[in-house]
């Protein structure tokens, strides 16, 4: 992955070969399937024998003109496609001429004949049909390809705003300047998270998905962190190591955005040398030679084969030596994989010499040798790769069983809270020691990973523990260097939360790839991006938690479900940002925006399967305390809306809040309708979350102009000595949270004051 960011030069796609009929997306294929069908049935009529009834004729006529029909409408919406797309518009207009001319051909050629007597003529000969038929099929799927670019264009236009908006976020000076650009740059987000999330579960290639779903993991967790590390920066500007950390998210972020133009515009393919796959994958290589050795009782050794199995032997061996020079790996680990490499070799020694005996003399004794030489060498490689896989996984397993995580980011915070740069240091060395050993973990698994997405995301989860955790160092630096900084402890905190979503991540992927390595397949590859889980927890409405039910979500309900749950999180992020402006933090508006922000963002870790809204049931009693708590706003933004002058501003504040009682109504609404099985509970989380984003929407309109007009009007916002957060109602007898505190982003540092949702995000694990 390239280490720089993405320029414009290169973020526009390679030129589009329209005859290349690759087909890489689901939809294109699934788009197809009816037409091939059609097709198949006037192909395979041509090879019955015999006369064809006239009932028979009429009938391929009539698929021949269904075919022509279809084809004619297709090729309009490919031509209007093409007019407002003008670099593909040439293409576009060539491919729908081919498919157009391609459909009458197939009508012309099931058009019903007679002959001089007036019978029925059978239809043209099957050669023609299946020429006529490639050709259709040819220019279909070219018009189709030729639109999916119009989808990739899409996307690099969304990426490229935010690469602009990550540049203006990175040059900013001032509080007020980071809250502007960062506030777009969520929209933005959004925008490309809904994009690339229609991507990666459209394409076939479960590499690619992989790939795709890393960089999204990777945009989407270093959202926060980028807030965090740039308040920190501005707050203390002279701090080199909150700059570095700073500098460090957005290094990863736009690496990020390089992997999705890698996916969009590109293909996995593996560097070829002498015919064989060249791969750093040890599991790969493995089954490579495993496959040599089977296919010499074929080629019976000869110097060929001979010189492929050597080739890839070396490889495997190369690729061992990150288990052999590890320092995690025991003793007996490694004097076992070193015994069995040296049986390999002694194996094909012994193997080749036969094959060149053979090669030259050939006699059934040699050849039952030769077999003898090969169950042995696949016996040998076995044991080789069940012990790199027993050597990686107890490696992992040893890391998750001493648990040293949650130990170590503590002493971190709390040295650095104290000031004690020299006991940061020390620990900060225990934590990179850590770190390492997870890093090495990762490489392991990557090489035991039976399948390319699981390699791939082992790969990933290698790089973002190998970013994340100096940046965690340099952060608890800056503490130590400013203890008093509310916002640097805050940062700290985020970090440390990303660190630990990364290692459950990574405990995930260890239970997949140990089941992969056991021969237990899933029907479904579940990739580790939004929601993690990938199922809503169910519960009856009205029932106790004893009945809570998991529901597994399909691709397409995990991927809706991610994307709302993303959009209301940057929804959230905007909010705070606004209600940190007001310097009177008294007022019921400010009070109960940043409330409901709050529990907004707890909805959005329940779409990650995180915080403690552990059940459907949960999120619903949630939702019904924002609706709510978005009543009373109601009321306290028309009574400060009485007290501000006549102005445009303010018709357009009264008109938003208008709009504040029907969302809410709604919203209560959809949290108190009963629903029974897997679909019904399904549709009425979709609901009650966009319901809860519209009424969000809203709000976040209606904070800044409250904001404008509270400062030119004399008369201060209302205030409440009443207020009581989350509206009184502990949730299934929890304990009731403190009121949310604001993270500040004005000059004075009061920055890290987190939210109840925060708060809960960050406890439960």
């Amino acid at each position: 992955m390239a280490t720089a960011g993405p320029s414009r030069a290169n973020a526009t796609a390679p030129k589009f070969d329209s005859k290349n009929l690759e087909i890489k997306t689901k939809s294109i294929e699934q788009t197809l399937v009816p037409l091939v069908t059609q097709i198949t049935t006037l192909v395979n009529h041509r090879e019955k024998v015999g006369k064809k009834s006239e009932k028979t004729c009429k009938a391929i006529e009539r698929v021949g003109q269904a075919v022509n029909l279809a084809i004619e409408r297709f090729v309009s919406v490919g031509e209007a496609i093409g007019d407002n797309n003008a670099d593909i518009k040439e293409d576009m207009f060539d491919a729908c001429r081919e498919a157009r001319l391609a459909g009458e051909n197939i009508a012309k050629l099931t058009d019903m004949t007679y002959d001089e007597s007036g019978q029925v003529m059978s239809p043209a000969d099957k050669s023609a049909m299946v020429r006529a038929a490639r050709g259709l099929l040819s220019a279909v799927t070219r018009v189709l390809l030729l639109a999916d670019r119009v989808v990739i264009k899409q996307i690099q236009a969304a990426k490229l705003k935010v690469i602009d908006s990550l540049n203006k976020i990175e040059s900013t000076k001032t509080f007020t300047e980071f809250v502007q650009c960062f506030s777009q740059f969520g929209k933005e987000m959004v925008e490309l998270a809904h994009l690339t999330g229609d991507r990666q579960n459209d394409l076939k290639d479960g590499k690619m998905k992989a790939k795709m779903a890393a960089a999204r993991a990777i945009l989407e967790r270093s959202t926060m962190m980028l807030l965090t590390s740039c308040k920190t920066c501005l707050r203390h500007p002279d701090c080199v190591p909150a700059k570095e950390t700073r500098n460090g998210v957005f290094v990863n972020m736009r690496r990020a955005l390089s992997l999705i133009d890698d996916v969009i515009n590109g293909g996995y393919a593996q560097p070829m040398q002498n015919g064989i796959t060249t791969s750093r994958n040890t599991n790969n290589a493995l089954q490579e030679l495993i496959d040599l050795v089977e296919t010499a009782k074929v080629t019976q050794a000869d110097k060929s084969s001979r010189d492929k199995l050597q080739y890839v032997l070396d490889t495997v061996i190369d690729t061992t030596q990150d288990f052999t020079d590890s320092a995690y790996t025991s003793h007996e680990h490694r004097e076992r994989i070193l015994t069995l490499r040296d049986r390999a070799r002694t194996d094909l020694r012994t193997l080749a010499s036969v094959g060149a005996v053979l090669e030259k003399r050939p006699n059934k004794q040699h050849e039952q040798d030769l077999e003898t030489c090969i169950q042995q060498m696949s016996k040998t490689l076995l044991d080789l790769k069940k012990q790199l896989q027993n050597t990686a996984l107890d490696q992992a397993s040893e890391i998750f069983r001493s648990n040293d995580d949650q130990d170590l980011l503590a002493n971190l915070k709390q040295t650095g809270a104290t000031g004690d740069l020299d006991r940061v240091e020390e620990h900060s060395l225990k934590f990179s020691e850590h770190s390492e050993q997870l890093q090495e973990a990762c490489r392991l698994l990557g090489h035991i990973a039976g399948t390319a997405p699981l390699a791939i995301s082992a790969d990933y989860a290698e790089n973002n523990i190998k970013s994340i955790g100096p940046q965690i160092v340099a952060l608890a630096t800056t503490l130590a260097i400013h203890p008093s900084s509310k916002i640097a402890k805050e940062s700290l905190e985020v970090f440390s939360d990303t660190w630990e979503s990364q290692v459950n991540d990574l405990s995930l992927l260890v239970k997949e790839i140990n089941d992969c390595c056991q021969g237990k397949t899933s029907e479904k590859q579940v990739y580790l991006s939004l929601p993690r889980p990938g199922y809503i927890p169910v519960s009856k409405h009205g029932s106790t938690p004893k009945s809570i039910k998991p529901a597994k979500l399909d691709a397409e309900e995990q991927a809706k479900i991610a994307k709302l749950g993303l959009e209301m999180k940057l929804m959230t992020s905007e909010l705070d940002a606004e209600t940190d402006k007001w310097g009177d933090q008294d007022n019921d508006i400010f009070k109960r925006a940043k409330n409901m922000s709050s529990m907004a963002y707890s909805m959005y870790l329940f779409t990650r399967g995180e915080g403690m809204l552990k059940t459907t049931q949960d999120l619903f009693k949630q939702a019904e305390y924002f609706g709510e708590e978005g009543n009373k706003l109601f009321r306290s933004l028309k009574q400060f809306a009485a007290q501000v002058p006549e102005c445009s501003l303010r018709t357009e504040l009264s008109s938003l809040i208008d709009q504040i009682p029907s969302y809410c109504q709604q919203l209560l609404f959809i949290t108190k309708s009963p629903t029974m099985g897997k679909v019904a509970t399904f549709n009425k989380v979709d609901n009650t979350i966009q319901e809860t984003q519209n009424l969000l929407s809203t709000i976040s309109r209606i904070v800044p102009l409250s904001y404008t007009l509270a400062a030119k009007t004399p008369t201060p916002p209302p205030t409440s000595n009443s207020f009581d957060p989350w509206c009184s109602k502990p949730l299934h007898g929890q304990p009731k949270p403190a009121p949310p505190t604001p993270s500040g982003l004005q000059n004075e540092d009061r920055g890290d004051h987190k939210t109840d949702a925060y708060n809960a995000a960050y406890s439960v694990k």
